[in-house]
């Protein structure tokens, strides 16, 4: 594998910063991504986030879950310290489960465009009801 190329990873501030600045929301929040040196071969790349927690729109009670990303990568690959401040992004967000899901699969694809994505919610008990999506993309779509 050859050596790492700093102009190659020039872009990933977050990742490069001392201090993590924690963004109000999933809008302020940055997804970073650098190149992926094997874009013409498939594999999973698994992000856990146990520790989810977002708002509920109506109530503004603390909603907490498991939230699992995998996907395929394309031409770039997403850094994780930068997804961790993204997903922390939500923790004052005021948002559905269903919408959580999809939105943060919406955003990695802009930021990465991966071939395949799969992007899965289990969502702590609320009322006696656990919720899990799980949103996909790419290959892994139902037809």
């Amino acid at each position: 594998m050859p050596p790492l190329d700093q102009e190659r990873l020039s872009d990933l501030t977050l990742l490069r910063s001392s201090e993590s600045t924690y963004p109000d929301s999933p809008e302020e929040a940055q997804l970073e991504t650098f190149e992926n040196r094997y874009p013409e071969r498939d594999y999973w790349v698994t992000f856990d986030c146990p520790e989810f927690t977002a708002r509920c729109p109506v109530t503004n009670q603390p909603d907490f879950g498991h939230v699992r990303i995998r996907y395929i990568p394309g031409q770039r690959c997403i850094e994780s310290k930068s997804l961790k401040l993204y997903l922390f992004a939500y923790r004052n967000h005021n948002t559905f489960h269903e919408e959580a899901v999809n939105r943060i699969m919406d955003d990695i694809v802009a930021a990465c465009s991966p071939r395949d994505i799969v992007v899965t919610g289990e969502f702590n008990p609320r009322g006696g009801i656990s919720i899990s999506v799980e949103a996909c993309g790419g290959q892994a779509s139902p037809k």
